[in-house]
């Protein structure tokens, strides 16, 4: 039986992003199957073949980073390779960028360009400020949109400075609103008959987007969320305690009904019964008591009996994984999650799986990260350039 097309199968998309955000979004469009042409500097590509763990010479996140991805080199300061560009876009559905704005229309392809080259065009255009306002031209990476948006401010301790996430946390989400967005725009442009737009986004209002009651909070009570550690304000029991053998569990106790099992399996039926502990405000106002008593219960057990006993009374838990953890996890193997791929040398190693799950037309890995302009022969004999003009390309650099 023939496997069902991939959802994005026959959408071509064009990824002129370099490190995370721009590629993080067209990674997202290759694993559901559309054809995605990451174009790269000659001079060494994209920074991120040679970030964090490097497996002879290259980045073990550059093979995932850019899986289903093919690679071609273009030094878009030359004219040749500007029109080799523009043949790409005339064909192309998506155009994504992560460029500092202003910086493609010095090249002579900016939005105007490209959208009189095919009015069909999405172009996702991912930057630190957006593409609008008095910041536009400032640079601005992850952390700086994390800062700005708000989640630096409230993560960390009360009593000590902001901290950062361990992942760059803030490139990711703009990277999902960039394919939310040009999905959005393609479903205009296929329903609506509409034209091809663009889809701005500023890192900073990714991040903000995501802060929950923050604003209005602010404007109708003057209220300003601060740090408070593991524990989430207002939502009470809620928090990261530490066993008895030194690890670590998150506990989510916060509804009123698993607020009443929990104190149960403890012992604490004094608890479980206090009316004014039935529901989550006046749990939150007896915060500091009802914390010390679970650091106390669970810091008088090893991890594996906190969460059999958890488990046994149907409190949501989960243990704080490390990666160790997440490779002998079921979980993870019975969803597929930690997937297996081999490297340029034939070695075998595993790299995240798939996300989301579709029930019908799945994502896959189909290969690793290419090689620097590993594709770059095959794309423009398909554009029609034979290999004397090809090689001629080469030669003057600008492939």
């Amino acid at each position: 039986m023939t496997s069902p097309a991939k959802p994005l199968a026959g959408l071509k998309v064009i990824e002129l992003g370099t490190l995370i955000a721009g590629p993080f979004a067209s990674r997202i469009c290759a694993e559901f199957g559309a054809e995605v042409i990451k174009v790269e500097s000659p001079d060494g590509g994209d920074p991120l073949r040679k970030w964090r763990k490097l497996y002879e010479g290259t980045s073990l996140w550059w093979f995932v980073q850019a899986r289903n991805k093919q690679s071609l080199t273009l030094n878009l300061k030359h004219p040749e390779a500007q029109d080799i560009l523009k043949r790409l876009v005339q064909e192309a559905d998506i155009l994504i960028e992560n460029f500092r704005p202003g910086v493609l229309e010095k090249l002579g392809l900016g939005w105007d360009v490209l959208h009189a080259l095919n009015p069909k065009l999405v172009m996702v255009r991912l930057s630190g400020f957006g593409q609008t306002g008095p910041m536009k031209d400032q640079p601005g990476f992850g952390a700086v949109g994390e800062s700005m948006g708000g989640l630096r401010y409230i993560t960390g301790f009360e009593d000590r400075p902001p901290v950062r996430t361990g992942i760059s946390i803030g490139d990711s989400i703009a990277a999902l609103w960039g394919v939310i967005g040009a999905l959005m725009a393609l479903r205009h442009r296929e329903v609506n008959g509409g034209r091809g737009q663009v889809v701005d986004v500023a890192l900073y209002e990714a991040v903000f987007a995501m802060m929950e009651s923050l604003v209005p909070e602010f404007d109708v009570y003057g209220f300003i969320r601060e740090r408070t550690g593991n524990i989430m304000p207002g939502i009470t029991p809620s928090s990261i305690h530490s066993s008895a053998d030194g690890k670590h569990v998150q506990i989510g106790a916060n509804g009123d009904a698993i607020f009443r099992r929990f104190m149960l399996a403890i012992g604490r039926v004094d608890l479980a019964d206090d009316p004014q502990l039935a529901d989550n405000a006046g749990r939150d106002a007896r915060r500091d008591e009802l914390y010390g008593v679970i650091d106390r219960w669970v810091q008088s057990l090893p991890l594996d009996e906190v969460l059999a006993a958890l488990r046994q009374a149907d409190v949501p838990a989960s243990r704080i994984y490390s990666a160790e953890d997440m490779f002998a996890d079921p979980q993870f193997l019975a969803r597929d999650m930690l997937q297996s791929a081999r490297l340029p040398d034939g070695k075998e190693f595993r790299m995240p799986g798939i996300v989301p799950k579709l029930s019908d037309t799945p994502g896959s890995t189909e290969w690793i990260g290419p090689q620097l302009g590993e594709h770059t022969a095959s794309i423009l004999e398909r554009l029609g350039y034979d290999p004397q003009r090809i090689a001629a390309l080469k030669a003057q650099g600008s492939v």
